[in-house]
């Protein structure tokens, strides 16, 4: 699956998480999806991700994603109303933001 991120996306994962892109966001990936079968759904993603202009592309990785998963970024597309690839760059920014929130407990 082609997964396509904006500068914010991408700088996030490399400064929070001082790792790859891919890892990242297959970290990210699998977190979305956990969250979504668990039935603590995180926050829908923004009304702004409706714009197409929105987050100019910065990187583009080829990640595998396991048939079941992509089923659910896809089912979450067509809910918000956004393209997979944003559902993608939402998926970014929940994992982060959850780590952010961890860390801030354990403080």
């Amino acid at each position: 699956m082609k997964v396509t991120l904006d500068k914010f996306a991408k700088l996030g994962i490399e400064v929070q998480l001082r790792t790859d892109l891919a890892t990242g966001v297959e970290a990210a990936l699998v977190h979305y999806v956990d969250r979504i079968e668990s039935g603590r759904a995180p926050v829908p993603p923004p009304r702004f991700l409706r714009d197409e202009a929105f987050g100019a592309e910065e990187a583009a990785l080829e990640l595998a994603v396991a048939a079941d998963a992509r089923a659910i970024l896809e089912r979450e597309a067509r809910t918000h109303q956004i393209p997979v690839s944003q559902v993608l760059a939402h998926a970014v920014f929940v994992y982060l933001a959850d780590l952010d929130s961890i860390s801030a407990r354990c403080a």
